[in-house]
C-alpha cells in the first residue's frame, strides 16, 4: 500500500548506535527502549495507515506493548529509560484509543492527511449552525418541537402527541446516522484500495459525511435529552 504520510526518519539508538526507525519503541537492534518516538499513531503500531484495521490485531498488539513498557519492568532501569516507559505508554494509550475507534480513527487520518478544519462541533443542534441543506427544514421543526416539550415540562404538563411526535424524528435521524455510517463504511473500502486521485476524492466525501454524521448526532442528542431518554 501507498504511505501517504511520510517516510520514516532513521535515528540512532541511544544504547547500540544502530540506526533503527523513528516510530519504534523499542530498538530492534538491542531491544532497548527508546524516547517517544515521532510519526503518527499508525507507526506506533507499525500498521500502514488505512481505515479498515484488523481490531483484534491492534488490541493483542496494544496488550503485548503494555507489558512490555510496564513500569516494573524499568524498576532498575537507567531514570531516563524510566521516564520513557512512562512517557511511551501514554503515547500507546493515546494512540490505541484513537485507532480502535472507527470515528476517531478516520478524524485522525483526515487531519494527518490535511483536512483538519471539520466542520462540525460539539454544540447543540438547534444552533443549527452547519445544517446540511437537505435537513434544514426538518431540524428546524425538530428544534420548535423540543423548544414546546422544554415549555410544557417546566410547566408541568405532558403532550402525548408531541412525544410521539418526537419518537418518530428520533426513529427518523437515527436511521440517517446508520444511513452515514454505511456510506463511511464505502468511504474506508474505497480509500483502503484506492489510488491517489480517488483516495482525495473519497476524503472530500468523508469530510462531509463526518459533518453530517456530527450533526445528526446532536439532534438525536437533543431530543433524548428532553425525551429523559
Amino acid at each position: 500500500m501507498l504511505n501517504v504520510l511520510h517516510d520514516a526518519v532513521p535515528v540512532a539508538c541511544w544504547s547500540c548506535s544502530i540506526g533503527h526507525n523513528d516510530s519504534t519503541l523499542f530498538c530492534p537492534h538491542c531491544s532497548k527502549i527508546q524516547p517517544p518516538p515521532g510519526g503518527d499513531y499508525f507507526s506506533v503500531f507499525s500498521l500502514e495507515p488505512r481505515l479498515d484495521l484488523d481490531l483484534k490485531a491492534l488490541e493483542d498488539e496494544f496488550h503485548r506493548l503494555s507489558r512490555k513498557l510496564h513500569p516494573d519492568r524499568f524498576a532498575r532501569a537507567l531514570d531516563n529509560e524510566k521516564q520513557w516507559s512512562l512517557a511511551d505508554t501514554a503515547l500507546l494509550n493515546d494512540a490505541y484509543r484513537t485507532l480502535k475507534d472507527p470515528l476517531r480513527r478516520t478524524e485522525y487520518l483526515l487531519k494527518l492527511l490535511g483536512n483538519g478544519g471539520l466542520a462540525g462541533s460539539d454544540s447543540k443542534a438547534q444552533k443549527g449552525a452547519g445544517a446540511p441543506a437537505d435537513l434544514l427544514e426538518e431540524a428546524f421543526e425538530l428544534n420548535m418541537q423540543l423548544e414546546e416539550m422544554r415549555f410544557a415540562r417546566q410547566a408541568g404538563a405532558e403532550d402525548p402527541q408531541l412525544l410521539a411526535s418526537l419518537d418518530e424524528a428520533k426513529k427518523k435521524f437515527t436511521a440517517l446516522l446508520q444511513a452515514v455510517d454505511r456510506d463511511l463504511r464505502a468511504c474506508w473500502t474505497a480509500w483502503d484500495g484506492g489510488d491517489a486521485a480517488l483516495r482525495r476524492t473519497e476524503q472530500k466525501k468523508m469530510v462531509a459525511l463526518l459533518d453530517r454524521r456530527r450533526y445528526l448526532s446532536n439532534l438525536v442528542r437533543d431530543v433524548n435529552e428532553v425525551m429523559g431518554a
